[in-house]
């Protein structure tokens, strides 16, 4: 009997990305208190909470369902030395674009895959996003183009949409840069004859 993969995410852009890599999968989002593990992990690497975050989600999917193989996935972003959540409003969002203008962002997506209640796999992507100089006029244009569809973006952006005119140079992989390293999952989901 075949395993069944379930992705513990509500994100439609990593749904879409295994749909599209024609995964079967089942989306099966969890709830994780995530303000109280980032508050926990205080001052410890972005990389570390990520993977913490990633891991949270994998295993508490997997707990409910043990014979599952079970992802979690999160990604950070980091301007500056700190750590951005997805914006709490428009106004937020503007605070944390202009916060953005002219530096370099760092987007970390990891991903754990947990079977039987414990983590069995993990890969962390990241990617360099240098976010061109931003004036307030275009941030409002901007948000007036894409709030709320942004709302639950970390970086206030989607790459695949007008998100990418905020930037200047890309460095990194682009699923990674839509909220998960797609190609390491589907090399190790190869090896566990889940995928053709």
């Amino acid at each position: 009997m075949t395993r069944q993969l379930i992705l513990a995410s509500a994100s439609a852009s990593r749904r879409a990305m295994l749909e599209g890599a024609g995964v079967d999968f089942v989306a099966r989002p969890v709830h994780a208190d995530e303000a109280a593990l980032k508050t926990a992990m205080a001052g410890a690497h972005p990389r570390d909470i990520a993977d913490a975050l990633a891991q949270m989600k994998a295993l508490k999917a997997s707990l409910a369902d043990p014979a599952a193989l079970c992802l979690g996935v999160d990604s950070i972003v980091v301007v500056d030395g700190k750590i951005y959540d997805k914006p709490t409003s428009r106004d937020d969002a503007a605070a944390h674009l202009a916060a953005f203008s002219g530096q370099v962002m760092t987007l970390i997506s990891a991903i754990v895959a947990c079977e039987g209640g414990a983590p069995i796999w993990r890969h962390i992507g990241i990617a360099k996003l240098y976010v061109r100089p931003l004036d307030r006029a275009e941030i409002q244009t901007y948000l007036d183009a894409e709030w709320p569809a942004i709302s639950g973006c970390v970086g206030c952006f989607r790459i695949e949409g007008r998100g990418v005119n905020l930037f200047d140079k890309i460095e990194g992989d682009y699923f990674t840069i839509l909220g998960m390293p797609l190609l390491p999952l589907l090399r190790w989901l190869r090896v566990q004859a889940m995928v053709p």
